[in-house]
């Protein structure tokens, strides 16, 4: 008997202490709580940290501080960090990019550091602007000691506090939200592996968001399901196991679904203007202020300027001649009615901004993060998508020329707004717009930061296909030749690797299928305006593809529907 006591005396102090228990969830779409236990107790949120780590990093890239190609180099203390780690090293230099996917999908402390050295200067610096941001979230019990969320005095949060970052996340950042539903990623030096990837697998609608685990904080979770119409984010602090932790936050996410309305209007919370916080919190002030921020208000125009006229010989203000007149106006009849035959009627099918979307699946590959190479960026509200006019060339050539726009740099950093190409002399220009879809007046959800006007794939690089219009020289009429007809370009080539597309659903008709295709296109025009759509024959129904794209444009599409809670996955070359 005594020696049975002897025993239990020895193994007491290896059973883990119990840490506190809170949790909380809410209806995604309104905030609405449907379920709350010790919400606003402040307990130790261990890696869950790395949420506002990640929000304060999207936002400085989006006002121009700093960009996903920026190279980080490797601070000593970043380096020194204790796992889990990406490995590291002292004076290494790795791109942004690549310690964002780390720190979000394997919770690696020493990218998380990383980012708030490179960011805030030091920890203390990073650390006095995760406070500022906390504040300004809304986050008023929340205080925060470092970036990777490693035990430390006072370093504490609520799961109340971060169900607000984790709605913020969704709704602040959609084109980075994806991040959050990666099993795995290429972070540079090697290929991670999600530490939630068992709960995205075992739950239904799962999509993200962040683990947590210290001895102080025990197996804590904040995650994000979604069902038809509703979305519900949940929060968990204190789990026993990382078993026990996800069974638990699959019961409260169940709760959430149970008592959350089918269909609710969706009111975003206001994304917090997180300025003042970066030019007060900037290392080594005085104030650094935000470039992209900075050139909007100064150069902000409300119409176009009216181009001047093009000159016709030595005098700048003679008129064009007669002759000249004639060419134009035979070549710009010619065009415009070559496009007019081209287009496809129109179609009444409407898509109301209220309509239920279709209930995503899960998708068969892992969806883009948003830390892709950047895509061509979406048109300007009010903008019409051009349609290219050029002349015929050699087949050999066009080839050439297309495959090459294909390879062109990406990720190219560049300032929100670029002058006006100015026009060559003694040119008539020929432009034919074809009506689209306004876009939103952000970037686009997926590009990175503001990409410079050639874009990604684009035809051409010189200062006029940069602004989306292509000029075909208007020969004299009494010289025509046949290979200088205009050719109508409609649709992009499939050729130069876009052989990859995207799948929106399948239907148990060709007409659902087709009529899905169309409501998607007329949603989203500004990223599908140059793919094909097509419907295949399955054995359990037909699928609705878009087909005629790269990978980038692919992962795009991808990322700005499911932003849009329109299922989607990508569709790789078979």
């Amino acid at each position: 008997m005594a020696a049975l006591v002897g025993c239990l005396v020895i193994l007491a102090p290896l059973v883990a202490r119990a840490a506190p228990y809170a949790a909380y969830v809410i209806d995604a779409r309104t905030g609405q709580v449907l379920y709350s236990k010790n919400a606003n107790t402040p307990l130790h949120p261990a890696s869950l940290t790395k949420m506002l780590t990640l929000y304060i990093t999207f936002d400085a890239i989006r006002r121009g501080e700093i960009s996903l190609d920026s190279y980080v180099t490797v601070t000593r203390h970043a380096a020194n960090q204790p796992p889990s780690k990406l490995g590291l090293q002292p004076g290494q230099k790795i791109k942004l990019r690549y310690l964002i996917r780390a720190a979000a999908v394997k919770s690696a402390n020493d990218a998380a550091a990383a980012i708030g050295d490179a960011i805030g200067g030091s920890e203390a610096g990073f650390a006095k602007r995760m406070n500022d941001t906390a504040k300004m979230l809304g986050m008023t019990r929340s205080t925060f000691k470092n970036a990777n969320g490693l035990t430390r005095t006072g370093h504490l949060s609520t799961a109340h506090d971060m169900a607000i970052l984790g709605r913020h996340l969704f709704y602040d950042f959609p084109q980075y939200y994806n991040i959050f539903s990666r099993r795995s990623t290429d972070a540079g030096v090697r290929r991670v592996y999600s530490t939630n990837r068992k709960f995205l697998n075992a739950y239904k609608g799962a999509d993200g968001i962040k683990t947590g685990y210290t001895y102080a904080s025990g197996f804590n979770l904040v995650a994000s399901a979604k069902r038809g119409q509703k979305r519900i984010i949940g929060v968990i602090f204190g789990g026993t196991s990382t078993a026990q932790r996800n069974a638990k936050m699959a019961h409260l996410l169940d709760i959430g679904f149970s008592r959350a309305p089918a269909y609710a209007k969706v009111q975003k919370p206001v994304a917090p203007d997180l300025d003042m916080v970066a030019q007060k919190d900037a290392p080594g002030a005085p104030v650094r202020v935000a470039v992209g921020k900075t050139i909007r208000l100064a150069t902000a125009v409300h119409t176009s300027p009216r181009p001047r006229l093009r000159p016709d010989g030595a005098t700048p203000t003679q008129p064009p001649s007669s002759k000249l007149l004639v060419a134009m106006k035979d070549d710009i009849s010619s065009a415009l009615n070559a496009v007019e035959d081209s287009q496809p009627a129109a179609d009444p099918v409407k898509v109301a901004e209220d309509a239920p979307a279709a209930d995503p699946a899960v998708p068969a590959e892992d969806p883009g993060d948003g830390l892709a190479r950047s895509p061509v960026p979406a048109p300007r509200p009010g903008s019409a998508a051009p349609v290219q006019v050029a002349a015929a060339e050699p087949a050999a050539q066009a080839e050439t020329r297309t495959a090459a726009a294909d390879t062109a740099g990406a990720d190219t950093v560049a300032p929100a707004t670029s002058p006006a190409p100015t026009p060559a002399p003694a040119q008539a220009t020929v432009v034919a717009m074809a009506d689209t879809a306004p876009a939103s007046d952000e970037d686009s959800i997926d590009a990175i930061e503001p990409t410079a006007a050639s874009g990604d794939g684009g035809p051409q690089d010189d200062s006029a296909a940069s602004s989306g219009i292509v000029f075909a020289s208007a020969a004299p009429a009494t010289t025509p030749t046949p290979e200088a007809r205009p050719e109508i370009v409609t649709r992009m080539s499939t050729s130069g690797g876009r052989d990859w597309g995207i799948n929106v659903g399948r239907f148990p008709s060709r007409y659902q299928a087709e009529k899905a295709l169309l409501r998607t296109a007329l949603t989203e025009s500004s990223a599908l305006s140059d793919s094909l759509r097509k419907v295949v024959r399955r054995k359990n129904g037909f699928d609705a593809n878009f087909m005629g794209m790269t990978q980038d444009q692919a992962d795009l599409a991808c990322a700005r529907l499911q932003a849009r809670d329109i299922q989607c996955f990508s569709l790789s070359p078979s």
